[in-house]
């Protein structure tokens, strides 16, 4: 059911400010900040996932951060059935309420709706699971080549599942989720987004990827190998976290595994954009202004539709 005031959701890339952004207006407005990222529901995943810090959550209420265990594998659809809970509880409540996140497709399937497809085919997918990924990605680059661009070459799920929507349909993936796209929201929203000059925001990547390390990332990865025997398979695809656990392996200076964790964090937040473009509605902010003048523009903006 639709919230009776409309959400403030606000998207952008990796390390484009949106969680400073969401806590400053939070603490302007009185509101609760739903979490819209798929890596920050995993316990012991802090510092790696850039958490809201004990401190900012007793300041303003976070929902679904610290939601499953690092082993256990963790779904779109399970992510949508607790933000649709969220969501109703907080109109009960009349809070007001900020999705914020990086997750393009947690938010289109939350505001548009799960798409579906076709049933997975046994033996398509047996198939396609058999092939190398880079073999899969050039695959999809001939078929699909939106869907491509929007895939990371190592994502063996979605690479499949792709391919396999094609085989099944003859139709693009890509194709398929713009008419899925273009369906009613499912929940009142007002949107904002950050934009940056990609050179401003490769040096905040870079930036943030060391500050990372500095606080503890190795570490904490560390324990969670020791304390759960590893990573579930989406728990792993968490930007950098990878690299991280070749370090810890002894495959992988530190060094390189930052530089790694920069090159893959700045094709994350290219790929980010290129699906938030696609988004309808967003009122876009230049990212390097004054936080307080974003913070003004956004207040504005949101109560214009209460």
């Amino acid at each position: 059911m639709a919230a009776t005031e409309p959400i403030l959701a606000i998207i952008g890339a990796t390390a484009s400010g949106k969680s400073a952004l969401a806590m400053r207006v939070a603490e302007r407005t009185g509101a609760e900040i739903l979490s819209v990222d798929s890596m920050q529901v995993y316990r012991g995943m802090d510092a790696g996932t850039a958490k809201p810090t004990p401190q900012e959550r007793q300041r303003v209420v976070h929902h679904l951060i610290d939601v499953v265990r690092p082993d256990e594998t963790f779904t779109v659809a399970r992510f949508v059935a607790l933000a649709d809970a969220v969501i109703a509880d907080a109109a009960a409540r009349k809070a007001r309420l900020i999705a914020v996140g990086g997750t393009p497709l947690y938010f289109q399937a939350l505001f548009r709706g799960m798409f579906q497809g076709p049933g997975a085919d046994p033996l398509v997918r047996k198939r396609l699971m058999e092939m190398p990924t880079a073999e899969l990605h050039q695959r999809l680059k001939r078929v699909d080549p939106v869907a491509a661009a929007r895939i990371h070459p190592n994502d063996l799920k979605r690479l499949v599942r792709a391919l396999e929507v094609y085989e099944l349909t003859g139709r693009p993936i890509s194709e398929l989720q713009t008419q899925w796209a273009s369906r009613q929201s499912r929940h009142r929203a007002v949107w904002v987004g950050l934009r940056w000059d990609r050179e401003a925001l490769n040096r905040r990547i870079n930036a943030r990827a060391r500050a990372m390390i500095e606080a503890g990332w190795v570490e904490e990865t560390r324990r969670l190998v020791e304390t759960f025997g590893g990573l579930s398979q989406t728990a792993a695809e968490a930007a950098g976290y990878q690299q991280i656990l070749e370090h810890i392996a002894g495959r992988l200076s530190l060094e390189d595994a930052l530089e790694q964790i920069k090159t893959a964090t700045r094709q994350l937040a290219r790929r980010q954009m290129k699906w938030f473009r696609r988004f309808p509605d967003v009122h876009w902010l230049d990212g390097s202004a004054p936080l307080e003048q974003n913070v003004r523009q956004t207040v504005d903006l949101w109560f214009g539709q209460c």
